[in-house]
């Protein structure tokens, strides 16, 4: 993945230690009630989990040496995120603009082994995730080592998937697209299992990830050889039935929360084929 070739965001603010906080002068856009409620939901994470039932734990992280995390690594790595976030920035700034509508930029924290965020305490092990409380993902980038030891995943473009996903929910949230998952919420009425609503949301959050892929690629020509393999190996890995099993459970589809393996995968080549969000429509479908 050739990433240099995206524009870099402003909207990193890197807390990480010995890291000086960024100022931010943009103002984003408030979703609405329905944010609120799913603020206080908890938490969108990649690996569906939440700080207490995570899979992988942030202690002792070991760092390979093309991650190790050294001055001139975390610069760049610093410089990926800021660029995977700027092209999702272009993106769907043009995208939205297409049916009139004002895209209102995330901000995307960078932190070290836990963070107070607008949804509560988190730590590396919840994995990457977004809060709409306050429209902000959060990252700790030992998360990407911990994949890649644990799980093999390698590789730029799994990594931008995974950024992408979570900027997923944020469009999802304010394009209105997830209006059944929030409402159930705002209700108080079941979403998990298999099938179930958040499991929709989830699978909806991959499809806008292929959207985003899609056209990043048509304005950039920035992918290589396998990149599209290791997002879909990416996709696969966070799947419930693929997580429960790694964790020598039998798959409980009840419990689902993001979808098995392959629907994740699945879902996010229908956005990359089509580019278009109108396909992401996972609460109409009748076959996840």
């Amino acid at each position: 993945m050739l990433w240099n070739k995206a524009r870099r965001s402003d909207n990193v603010n890197d807390t990480r230690k010995g890291k000086d906080a960024r100022t931010l002068t943009r103002k984003t856009l408030g979703a609405g009630l329905a944010v609120v409620a799913l603020a206080s939901a908890g938490l969108y994470s990649t690996l569906g989990t939440t700080p207490d039932e995570a899979l992988l734990t942030s202690s002792n992280t070991l760092n390979p040496p093309d991650v190790a995390l050294s001055t001139d690594s975390e610069d760049l790595q610093l410089k990926f995120v800021q660029s995977v976030l700027g092209d999702t920035e272009d993106t769907w700034k043009q995208l939205f603009a297409q049916t009139g509508r004002h895209y209102p930029e995330p901000t995307l924290t960078l932190f070290d082994n836990g963070v107070v965020s607008g949804c509560g305490y988190a730590s590396t092990a919840s994995g990457p995730f977004y809060c709409p409380g306050n429209q902000q993902l959060y990252l700790d980038l030992a998360f990407f080592a911990e994949l890649e030891q644990e799980f093999a995943v390698v590789g730029d473009f799994a990594r931008a998937y995974i950024i992408a996903h979570e900027i997923g929910h944020h469009v999802q949230i304010e394009l209105g697209l997830s209006e059944p998952f929030e409402k159930a919420l705002l209700d108080q009425r079941p979403v998990t299992g298999d099938g179930g609503l958040e499991v929709r949301a989830e699978l909806q959050a991959d499809c806008l990830a292929g959207v985003w892929a899609h056209h990043a690629q048509q304005r950039l020509d920035w992918m290589e050889p396998g990149d599209i393999e290791a997002a879909l190996h990416a996709a696969a890995v966070f799947g419930d039935d693929y997580l429960q099993r790694s964790a020598n459970d039998v798959p409980r589809p009840e419990t689902f929360s993001h979808g098995t393996s392959q629907q994740r995968a699945n879902w996010f080549k229908t956005g990359f084929a089509t580019g278009r969000t109108d396909a992401c429509d996972t609460f109409a479908a009748e076959d996840l």
